[in-house]
C-alpha cells in the first residue's frame, strides 16, 4: 500500500497560536469576571448585561466581514490584524478606569472591534500558509492555544482576586500586559506569504464576487448560524455560577473548566475531522450541547454545573474549527477573507439574537428557561442538519 506522507504544521501557524493565547489570557483576565462586575460594582441588570454582550459580540462578527474583504483586497492579511491586536490590547486599561455604562460599553466595543478586524484576515492567513489536507488539524492547533490562554486568563484572576481582596479594577490593569505581548508577537514573529490572490473584479463584497461562493460553502454559513442560536453567550454560564452561590472569586474557575476541556479536546478533533464526515461531529458536538443546557438548567449543585461546564467545552472542542476548516475548504483562496467575514456576520446575527433570547428569559422567567431554551435550539439544529444531508453535500 502506499503511504501517505502528512504534511507538517508551519512555524507561523505554531506562532498564530500563541499569539492567540496572550490575547486570549488578557482577554479572560476581564471577562472571567466582567459580567459580576458589572451586575455587583456598576449595579447593572441581568438583562442589561447580556444586552451590552450580545451587542459586543455581534459587532465583532460583523466587523470580520469588512476586514475580510478588505484582506482580499489588498492581498494582505498580518497588517489588518496587527491592527485588529493593537486596538484590543489599547482598551483594556479603560475597564479599569470604568464607573459606569459609558465608558465600560466603550472600553468593550474597542476591545471587540478589534478582535472583529483580526479574526477574518487570520483565519484566511492559516488558510493561506496550510496545506489542505492538514486544515483541520492547524485550525484545531490554533483553536487549542488560542484556549489555553482562556484557561489561563481566568486562573490568573482567580488568584489575582484571592490576593488582592476582589479589586477588580486591579485585575483589569495587569490583563493589559499579555494584550500588549500579543500584539508585538504577531508583528515581528509571523512570515505572511509573499502573495495571495486578489479578486480580479472590484471590492470583494459586491454581489457578482459573492456569487462566486458555492452552495457548500452557504450551507455552512446557514450551519454556522444555527449553531450560533442555539449557544448563547457564555456569561450565563458565570451568571448561573454566582445563583449556585459558588464564592465570587471562584467564579472565574467556571471559564477555566470549560476552556480546559476546549483546549484539549479542539486539536484532537480538528485532527479528526481531516478524516471523516462533517456532518458526524457536528451532530455529535449538538448532542453534547443539549445534555450540557439540560445540566446547567436541572442541577442545583456545583457537581451539576462542573459536568454542563465539561460538555460545553467538549462541544466547542468537536464544532468551532470544524466549521472554521469547512469555510476555507469552500471558500476560492482570492476570497477567503470574504468568505470568512461573511459567515461570522451571519454568527453575529445569531449571537446577538440568542444573548437578547436568553437575557429576557432569564429575567422574566429564571436561568432554568434560558437553558431549556438553549438546549430547545440544539435540538432543532440537529433535526435541520440531518434534514439538509449536509453531510453528502459538503464531502462530496
Amino acid at each position: 500500500m502506499q503511504k501517505i506522507q502528512r504534511s507538517r504544521i508551519p512555524t507561523s501557524i505554531w506562532t498564530l497560536g500563541l499569539v492567540s493565547m496572550l490575547m486570549d489570557i488578557s482577554s479572560e483576565m476581564i471577562h472571567s469576571l466582567l459580567p459580576v462586575f458589572m451586575v455587583s460594582s456598576l449595579g447593572m441588570s441581568v438583562m442589561l448585561v447580556g444586552l451590552i454582550d450580545g451587542i459586543a459580540e455581534s459587532t465583532t462578527l460583523i466587523v470580520k466581514v469588512f476586514s475580510g474583504a478588505l484582506s482580499d483586497k489588498l492581498g494582505k492579511r498580518k497588517s489588518l490584524a496587527v491592527i485588529g491586536y493593537g486596538l484590543s490590547a489599547f482598551s483594556k486599561p479603560f475597564f479599569a478606569l470604568a464607573q459606569g455604562l459609558n465608558l465600560l460599553l466603550f472600553a468593550r466595543m474597542c476591545d471587540r472591534i478589534g478582535k472583529g478586524i483580526r479574526g477574518a484576515p487570520r483565519d484566511a492567513l492559516i488558510a493561506d500558509i496550510t496545506p489542505p489536507e492538514i486544515r483541520g488539524a492547524a485550525f484545531g492547533l490554533r483553536q487549542s492555544l488560542d484556549t489555553l490562554g482562556a484557561v489561563a486568563g481566568p486562573l490568573l484572576a482567580t488568584g489575582l482576586m484571592i490576593i488582592w481582596a476582589n479589586d477588580f479594577r486591579l485585575v483589569f490593569w495587569l490583563a493589559a500586559i499579555p494584550g500588549f505581548a500579543a500584539m508585538f508577537l504577531l508583528l515581528f514573529g509571523v512570515q505572511e506569504p509573499k502573495t495571495i490572490p486578489k479578486p480580479s473584479d472590484g471590492f470583494p463584497l459586491q454581489a457578482k464576487n459573492l456569487r462566486r461562493l458555492s452552495s457548500r460553502y452557504w450551507s455552512v454559513v446557514l450551519l454556522g448560524g444555527l449553531f450560533t442560536l442555539a449557544r448563547f453567550s457564555e456569561a450565563f454560564l458565570l451568571l448561573r455560577a454566582q445563583q449556585l452561590e459558588i464564592p465570587m472569586a471562584y467564579i472565574p474557575l467556571v471559564m477555566v473548566a470549560m476552556n480546559l476541556i476546549y483546549a484539549v479536546s479542539a486539536y484532537p478533533f480538528g485532527k479528526l475531522s481531516d478524516r471523516s464526515a462533517p456532518s458526524t461531529l457536528l451532530a455529535a458536538g449538538l448532542l453534547v450541547l443539549i445534555v450540557a443546557d439540560l445540566m446547567f438548567a436541572l442541577s442545583a449543585s456545583w457537581l451539576g454545573l462542573i459536568v454542563g461546564v465539561a460538555l460545553w467545552g467538549i462541544h466547542m472542542g468537536m464544532t468551532q474549527g470544524l466549521l472554521a476548516s469547512m469555510v476555507a475548504s469552500h471558500a476560492p483562496a482570492e476570497l477567503r477573507g470574504t468568505a470568512f467575514g461573511m459567515f461570522n456576520l451571519i454568527s453575529g446575527i445569531c449571537l446577538l439574537i440568542a444573548s437578547l433570547i436568553a437575557g429576557m428569559l432569564w429575567e422574566s422567567m429564571g436561568s432554568t428557561a434560558t437553558f431549556f431554551a438553549g438546549a430547545a435550539f440544539a435540538a432543532t439544529s440537529l433535526v435541520l442538519l440531518f434534514s439538509m444531508n449536509l453531510n453528502r453535500k459538503l464531502t462530496s
